[in-house]
This record gives C-alpha cells, structure tokens and sequence, in this order.
C-alpha cells in the first residue's frame, strides 16, 4: 500500500520538507514528489474524506483498457529499413514509435514480435548490413559464348557481379577473364557506375584477390592492394570455404543469371561490347524490379540508403599496375615480361650479382624503389627486348647503383 495520505499529512500538517518525508516514511525522495504533484494536478484539497484506496484510485487511475486488436502495428518494413542506418537500434525506434501511437504496445512486445516478422524473410541467420558499408564481388559459374565475326571462333565471357549490402544493388558486366587487369578495371568500373566508394570490398579468394589465403591474414594481391589504397577501401576477403561469409554476393550471382543471363541465352553476340550492351540494359531493369517482401526496389533502396552513405570517388582514375620482382638484366636493364626498363643511370658496370627488387609497372611507366631517394618513375619501354634509353645516358656512376640496390652491386668483372 502506498503511503500516500502520511505523506500528505506530513506535508500540509507538519510542513515537512520532501526529503524530511522521505526520511520518516523510509520512502524515496522522487516517490514522495511524485505524490504531491499528483495530489496538486488532482484538484482534491487537504484534509481530505476520501479512504486510502479512493485516493489511490484519484492519483494513479488506470489506464483505459484498448483492445489489441485495435492498438495501432508498427510498419515492420520501415522499422527493417531504419535498422541499416548506423547507430539506430529498436530502443530507438520503439520509443519514436510510442511518441507517434501513445496507445501503441510495448518495448518487450516491440522487439518480439520484429523478430518474429524478421524471420519470415529468410529461414537462416541474416547478417546487418550498415548503408555504405560492403561490397561484395564475384564472377558468375555461368559463361557467355562470344564469336568472334571473322573467324567464327567461340570466346567464353565471364560475368563480374557487385552487390552492395544495404540496399542489395547490383552491378554486373562482362570480361574476357578473370586475370587481374579485367578484375582490377571492373571494380574501377562498378565504383564509377555507383558514383562512390563504399567502406570494404569483400571478394572471394580467387587468385587476382588473394595471393595466399589465410583465415585471419590473407595476403592480399600487391596491384588489388594499390587499387583499394587508390579508392581508399579496406580489402576483407571471405573466409574460404565459408560461402555465407558472402551471401550477398552468392545472391546476387543467382539473380544475375537468372534476370540477365538466362534472358540472354537464345541471343548470339559478336563482341563484348554488344554483350555488355545487354547485360547494362537487363541490369537497370532489374534493379528497378519491385521487391518481393520489402517495398521499393534495389534502385530506391540505392538511392535512399547507400548512395548518400557512399564516399566520393578520387579525381583521377585508376591506372592498372603490376608489381614484380626483378633484377638487373646483363644489358643493365629491368627485364618485366618481354620489354626492358630504362637503365636507371646505372651505367654498364654494374654486376648481375645485384639483388631482386620489387618493381610497380604501369602500361608506360615503371617506379622502383631506392633507399637513397625514396623512389623512381622512369619510361617502360614498348619494344621487345629493347631498352628506350641512349648509350649517353649510360654514365651514372656506380654510387647511385650501390643507393639503389645496396652493397650487392659491384662493377661487372671485378671481384
């Protein structure tokens, strides 16, 4: 029973304070306050005839009695969408939700019965994608034949897919291969069709991605490493074996050949510019195509939930460059593929006894590192076995050779 006529009397008889009361009553501070602003919002005066339980009764009355069925449901869509926004959780929603419907249930019946409708979308455990934060990449299982106009020769094209986890926007087009310049200028070409970069590409382990798998430090490949340092992403690779590591991407990769690849199968193509062609025309319809169970489609949900989160693109565009380890060849050059480098200055003297050196190439350039100067940029020659350079330019002295590869280089023929 609460005490609620002692305080009272406390109050107008003795003229206590609150925190007096508190203390005689054994009660807290905030419940004897609480009585006496009830007491006042009641318009009863003091003394007062009414018994303990008709007071009671007066201060705290009873919450009208509202059916289930006719208190307002939250819209679970909309609470499922909010969830993807970083630092929204259900306390918050619940509590927006209540200032809207003040007849609407409560926080423990908020929370079970969103989870209950949240596992009528997917029989596994769903994983929380935040707005603008994965990408998750793959090539198609499936091929697309090309021929070739000339000699009638068959090409199979491979399919790259990108999907984003928030809002499961799709990219998608094809390639001759799966090497590292077709998957290194897709994901150039997938951040450009999205007009921004997300947070973390998550790919598979295949051999451009990954050089070495590992479940807890892959050895990321050295040219995707430049390009995610070029479009400022972190690299997070599946773990092997672990497909639902990428589900996203998993699919996607079905959509894609089931919305795209499957609609294109009775056509004939003769060039990967024709089949990309189709591929971008079946892609934009089907990122406007209505979602089964969630309202809007991948397009809206880009639109409202990951474009705005994306970060900017760089303002210039990747170049493709490979990383090499190479030494100095006999004709004291850079041997990378079958062109050599420039000489680097390092003149005709120096031995083939110098140690490897890893060298970044681009189509035209090539950069090499030196613990004296911090680096080199130098014209990759386009000519087979051939260096750019002029005799000339051969005099550099041997010091420069000994700042660049370290004390291994020595004149050649001496020992």
């Amino acid at each position: 029973m609460r005490k609620i006529r002692e305080v009272l009397r406390l109050k107008f008889d003795c003229g206590l304070s609150v925190r007096k009361i508190s203390r005689s009553l054994g009660i807290g501070h905030s419940s004897a306050g609480d009585y006496l602003c009830r007491f006042a919002a009641s318009g009863l005066a003091w003394p007062c005839s009414l018994s303990d339980s008709e007071l009671e009764q007066q201060l705290f009355p009873l919450a009208p009695a509202v059916p289930s069925e006719q208190r307002p449901l939250p819209d679970w869509s909309w609470v499922h969408a909010e969830l993807r926004r970083p630092g929204v959780t259900l306390a918050l929603l619940w509590q927006e939700y209540r200032l809207s419907q003040p007849q609407g249930f409560q926080y423990s019946w908020f929370c079970e019965h969103y989870r209950a409708w949240q596992g009528k979308l997917d029989v596994v455990m769903r994983q929380e994608h935040r707005v603008g934060e994965k990408l998750f990449v793959d090539y198609a299982g499936q091929t697309v034949p090309v021929i070739d106009r000339h000699s009638g020769e068959i090409r199979q094209a491979q399919v790259f897919v990108a999907v984003l986890g928030a809002s499961s926007y799709t990219f998608a087009e094809a390639t001759w291969s799966q090497q590292l310049p077709d998957w290194l200028g897709s994901h150039a070409r997938c951040f450009a069709f999205l007009g921004g970069v997300p947070e973390i590409v998550v790919p598979d382990n295949l051999r451009s991605a990954v050089s070495k798998a590992h479940r807890y430090e892959p050895d990321i490949n050295p040219s995707y490493r430049d390009l995610a340092e070029h479009y400022g992403v972190a690299v997070v690779p599946a773990r092997a074996r672990k497909p639902r590591d990428k589900a996203k991407a998993e699919v996607g990769v079905q959509v894609v050949e089931r919305w795209i690849l499957a609609a294109l199968r009775n056509r004939q193509f003769f060039s990967l510019d024709e089949l990309n062609t189709a591929i971008a025309a079946l892609l934009d319809r089907l990122n406007r195509r209505a979602f089964r169970k969630l309202p809007g489609s991948r397009h809206s949900a880009f639109e409202a939930l990951d474009r705005p989160a994306l970060r900017p693109l760089p303002e210039q565009p990747y170049v493709y460059a490979e990383w090499k380890k190479a030494r100095v060849h006999i004709l004291c050059g850079l041997a990378i593929s079958v062109a050599f480098s420039p000489r680097h200055g390092l003149g005709c003297g120096v031995a083939r006894s110098v140690g490897h050196r890893s060298i970044k190439a681009t189509e035209s350039n090539m950069s090499l590192p030196s613990i004296a100067e911090g680096g080199s940029t130098h014209v990759r020659s386009a000519i087979q076995a051939r260096s750019r350079d002029r005799a000339s330019h051969h005099i550099t002295a041997l010091s420069r050779a000994t700042s660049l590869f370290g004390a291994s280089a020595r004149p050649w023929g001496r020992a």
